[in-house]
């Protein structure tokens, strides 16, 4: 096996996308990241990319946005995860990827580096091709503009602190609200008001040949329990469908029961389980 490292996301999509679109929600967010990257080299100007081959037949892929962790695709031949452990550097912080082959990987990785690995998040991923009719909320979504950065910002860093127990890059979230708030941009943020007060935030972006990632997804506790956040979701998936979006994907995390249970109302079908992984030093004996 052999393998490439490739630093710009425009030609790793170039050489990758075939692979990652075989299983398209599955690879959601390396396709998201990729395409994201080429159209806005500010947000991730370290991209890297690593492609396992056999041949010229592409076995496996993985990208990582540093400092961040490693996102990996599903391999069609267990070797490839065996090439990348050898390929990518030990300072790797963690992995994100689809169960088993993120299991595999880290099995891999801990050996091979004397680390352990300890479970960050637990999520699902899900995929919408058509809404399901619900129950009618009080309020309208509309699209967020430049006007409305500072409440944006806000609700991103606060969705950041609870949700993902983190303050987060400030700097890296004002380039990801920008870049999508920007008019040229397919992605954006849908807000829900309920006289002429924003309620609840759904953004989208990370987008792939046929689809678009939903999320994050934030509602503040001051206005939770009024169903705003399922509202905001269904109303941002329908207008990407009818934009001419095959299908929608967003993430859920598997310890939230209720949230799973709403997306799945409004015609959100699962995929696969997602994890993500952290490592760290394995402490003296």
């Amino acid at each position: 096996m052999d393998v490439d490292l490739l630093g710009d996301p425009g030609d790793l999509l170039a050489r990758v996308q075939p692979f990652l679109v075989a299983d398209e929600a599955r690879h959601n967010l390396a396709l998201g990241i990729l395409a994201f990257g080429r159209d806005h080299p500010d947000v991730y100007p370290e991209l890297e990319g690593w492609i396992v081959r056999d041949g010229r037949r592409i076995t496996g892929v993985a990208v990582r946005t540093p400092p961040y962790n490693l996102i990996l695709a599903r391999p069609t031949d267990d070797r490839a995860l065996e090439a990348l452990v050898a390929s990518i550097s030990p300072e790797l912080p963690g992995v994100v990827g689809a169960r088993p082959e993120v299991d595999a990987f880290a099995a891999g990785w801990t050996t091979r580096h004397d680390t352990t690995a300890a479970v960050r998040f637990e999520q699902r991923i899900y995929a919408l091709e058509r809404l399901v009719p619900h129950r009618p909320t009080d309020g309208a979504m509309r699209l967020a503009d430049a006007r409305d950065r500072g409440l944006v910002l806000r609700w991103m860093r606060e969705f950041t602190a609870e949700a993902l127990h983190d303050d987060g890059d400030t700097r890296r979230i004002e380039r990801s609200v920008d870049a999508r708030l920007d008019p040229g941009s397919p992605g954006g943020i849908a807000l829900w008001e309920v006289g002429g007060e924003a309620g609840s935030l759904a953004a989208f972006g990370g987008q792939t040949p046929n689809g678009m990632r939903i999320g994050p997804v934030y509602t503040p506790p001051s206005h939770r329990g009024r169903g705003y956040g399922s509202a905001v979701t269904a109303a941002a998936s329908g207008l990407l469908l009818d934009r001419g979006v095959r299908f929608c994907f967003l993430y859920t995390d598997l310890a939230n029961p209720t949230s799973n249970g709403i997306y799945m109302r409004i015609g959100y079908e699962p995929v696969c389980d997602s994890r993500e992984l952290a490592f760290a030093r394995r402490p003296p004996a």
